[in-house]
């Protein structure tokens, strides 16, 4: 049984990472560079995780950075919640705004990424992840056992839940907190982070898309950041893109101070407005 409990927990840091490096910070973000080889080691433990496409995934996360919680955020729980959780992977088209062609050309130019892809048909797309995924646990069954098939298969499940109820909780603002004076409804919710790699601070990712690291303060635990600068020591991953805490508190500073200026402007049209 330990062994067992050891081997799923194993497996899940694995398929989380995967997400959180491979799918997100990876490819959505292009938050850091890599060789193909180094890319492929981490997109593979997030397709095992059921996550589908990278094609579909990145747009649709792009999409929702592009759109964040208006009419045409993907999945913005302004909307509907349940829609937010889980209705949005029933979408059989993507929307018009959302077009892989537009919004994923670095990623159309990858062979193996086209064919997981299924040309856009998205049921297709996921139909063959999930034919993929339990083929593979068939391979780990004929070889290993039902024990490590199990386990994988588990661990697998367990972290296919984890992007999806982030995206409803870290736009829940009574949920979480905020470091940083963000226009969208993003907060940071610590046993997110935990259990998804580093992925919880979320509004701290909002600030900055495009950062490699997600924790910015020393309570905030985002063991996805600390691979990732891991791997860059080794030399696998290069011109990585790292925010800083008072990098972004600098940049609020400046936000605040243009929102006032435009108050004041506003103000002063309305009051000359009136006086004439």
């Amino acid at each position: 049984m330990f062994e067992f409990v050891a081997l799923y927990l194993v497996l899940y840091v694995w398929h989380a990472m995967g997400i959180t490096i491979g799918y997100h910070r990876g490819l959505s973000h292009r938050a850091f560079f890599c060789s193909k080889a180094v890319e492929y080691l981490w997109v593979l433990p997030g397709y095992l995780a059921f996550e589908g496409s990278p094609i579909w995934w990145s747009t649709i996360h792009r999409a929702h950075h592009r759109h964040v919680d208006t009419p045409l955020d993907p999945h913005s729980p302004r909307y509907g919640v349940m829609y937010a959780l889980t209705g949005w992977l029933n979408e059989k088209h993507y929307a018009p705004h959302i077009d892989p062609k537009l919004q994923a050309k670095d990623l159309l130019k990858d062979p193996i990424y086209r064919f997981l892809e299924c040309d856009g048909n998205l049921m297709a797309g996921h139909a063959l992840s999930f034919a993929i995924n339990f083929a593979v646990r068939g391979v780990l069954w004929y070889f290993f056992g039902w024990q490590v098939a199990l386990a994988s298969l588990l661990a697998g499940f367990s972290v296919l839940g984890i992007p999806l109820m982030l995206n409803v909780v870290c736009h829940m603002t009574d949920l979480g907190y905020k470091n940083y004076d963000t226009t969208d409804d993003s907060v940071n919710v610590w046993w997110v982070a935990l259990l998804a790699q580093g992925e919880g601070w979320h509004n701290n990712h909002h600030a900055c898309p495009g950062s490699a690291r997600s924790g910015m303060r020393p309570m905030e635990i985002d063991t996805s950041w600390w691979v990732i600068s891991a791997m860059r020591k080794l030399g696998l991953v290069y011109r990585v893109n790292e925010a800083k805490h008072y990098s972004l508190m600098k940049r609020a500073v400046v936000v605040r101070m243009q929102k006032r200026q435009k108050i004041r402007q506003r103000l002063q049209h309305e009051l000359l407005s009136v006086a004439s």
